[in-house]
C-alpha cells in the first residue's frame, strides 16, 4: 500500500514513522514548509516528494495533517489531485468544516487521533504516538465503503483504535472533553494572575491544585486560536452549560446547602471513577505513590531504574516541580496495594519521603 502524508509536522511525521513500523514500504511526504519536510525525511518518516501531485501519485491512502484553519482548503486540493481510488482522511481536531469542504466526495473520511501531544514539529515525532489512542473517524452517507475500510485499516495499523462518529457529534464531544478544559485553564490562570490578595500574588503562592488544573493553559496560540474559532458553536454551548453549573454552585453556597454540595462532590467522584476506568485496565486497584524529589540530575532516572529492577510496573506518572530549592513531587501510579507498599518501602529505603494512597479514595 502506498501512503501519502500531506503536512509533515508532529502528527504527519508520526503517521509516517508508525506506518513504517507497520510495514508500509512507500510513504511519500509533502509539506509547503521545506524545512519541516527535510526534518521528517531525515527522521525516516517519509520519502520527500517534489510536489503535492508527486506525493499523491498512485497513493492508496492520503493523510492530510495540516493546521485546522488550513484543513478545508488542503483537503479540497488533495481530493482534486488524488487518484480516483485513493481514500483521503485528515487529522484535525474539528470535523464539521472539513467534512463540509469535502462535500459529497465519496473518498473522504474525516479523522482525529486523540493522542494528547503537547509538543510540535517533526523533530518531536514518535512512532508510538498513536499506540492505544482513540482515533475518531467521521464517515458520511456518501462515503465509499472501500475507502472507509482503507482508512480504518490504516488507523489500526498505526496502533490506534478507530471509532466512528458523526462530524457534528464529534465537535460537541471534543468541545466538552478538550476545548472547554483548555479554555477554562486559561480562565483560571488569568484570574489568578490578574489579582492580588492583600498584596500577595496568588501565582507565587500557587499550590498543586492550581498547577494541576492549569497545566494546559497558554498552549500554542497559533493552534488553539484556530481550534476555538473553528469549533466556536459547540464550545459556546459547552461554556453556557458550564456557566449554568457554576450558578448552581453559587446558589448552594449562598444558601448554605450542604446536601447539594455533598451530592455534587459524590457525583464528581462517580464520574471521575468512570473516566479512570476507561483509561486504566484495573482503575479500582490503582494506588498513587507520591515521592518528594530533589532538583538534581539523575534523580528521576534512578527512581525508575530502581522500580524496574524490582519489576514494579508503573501505570502512569507525573512530575510536579515546586521550585529549585524545594524540588518537587513525583506521582507514580501502580496497580494494587501490595505494589504500592513495595514501591514505598524501596524508595523510603533510599531516603525519599513517600505517601501511598488509593486513587479512587481521593
Amino acid at each position: 500500500m502506498r501512503l501519502a502524508v500531506v503536512g509533515t509536522g508532529l502528527i504527519g511525521a508520526s503517521v509516517g514513522l508508525a506506518a513504517r513500523r507497520a510495514g508500509f514500504s512507500e510513504v511519500a511526504g509533502w509539506d509547503e514548509d521545506p524545512e519541516a519536510l527535510t526534518v521528517a525525511a531525515d527522521r525516516g518518516a517519509v520519502e520527500p516528494a517534489l510536489s503535492l501531485s508527486a506525493a499523491l501519485h498512485e497513493a492508496d491512502v492520503a493523510v492530510v495533517a495540516v493546521p485546522v484553519a488550513s484543513l478545508p482548503g488542503a483537503v479540497r486540493e488533495v481530493l482534486a489531485s488524488a487518484p480516483a481510488g485513493c481514500a483521503v482522511t485528515d487529522a484535525g481536531s474539528t470535523k464539521s468544516s472539513v467534512c463540509d469542504a469535502a462535500g459529497a466526495d465519496p473518498r473522504f473520511i474525516g479523522g482525529h487521533p486523540i493522542c494528547g501531544a503537547e509538543t510540535r514539529g517533526p523533530g518531536r515525532a514518535s512512532v508510538e504516538l498513536f499506540d492505544g489512542a482513540t482515533w475518531f473517524l467521521t464517515p458520511l452517507a456518501a462515503t465509499e465503503p472501500g475507502c472507509y475500510r482503507a482508512v480504518h485499516g490504516l488507523v489500526t495499523a498505526l496502533g490506534a483504535r478507530p471509532v466512528a462518529i458523526g462530524p457534528a457529534e464529534h465537535d460537541r464531544l471534543v468541545a466538552v472533553t478538550s476545548h472547554l478544559p483548555h479554555a477554562l485553564a486559561n480562565v483560571l490562570v488569568n484570574q489568578a494572575g490578574a489579582s492580588r490578595v492583600d498584596g500577595h500574588d496568588p501565582l507565587a503562592a500557587a499550590g498543586g491544585s492550581l498547577r494541576d488544573m492549569t497545566r494546559i493553559a497558554g498552549a500554542n496560540p497559533r493552534i488553539w486560536v484556530d481550534i476555538f474559532l473553528e469549533n466556536r458553536g459547540a464550545l459556546t454551548a459547552a461554556l453556557a452549560d458550564h456557566r449554568r453549573r457554576v450558578e448552581q454552585l453559587e446558589a448552594a453556597l449562598a444558601g448554605g446547602d450542604a446536601g447539594f454540595l455533598a451530592r455534587w462532590i459524590g457525583e464528581a467522584t462517580g464520574n471521575r471513577r468512570r473516566m479512570l476506568e476507561t483509561a486504566y485496565e484495573d482503575a479500582g486497584a490503582l494506588h498513587r505513590v507520591r515521592v518528594h524529589v530533589f532538583d538534581r540530575p539523575g534523580v528521576l532516572a534512578g527512581i525508575f531504574q530502581a522500580l524496574g529492577a524490582e519489576r514494579i510496573n508503573v501505570a502512569d506518572f507525573e512530575l510536579e516541580h515546586l521550585s529549585p530549592e524545594r524540588g518537587g513531587a513525583l506521582t507514580i501510579l501502580v496497580t494494587g496495594e501490595r505494589e504500592g507498599s513495595r514501591a514505598a518501602d524501596l524508595l523510603e529505603a533510599q531516603g525519599y519521603g513517600v505517601v501511598v494512597a488509593p486513587v479512587m479514595d481521593d
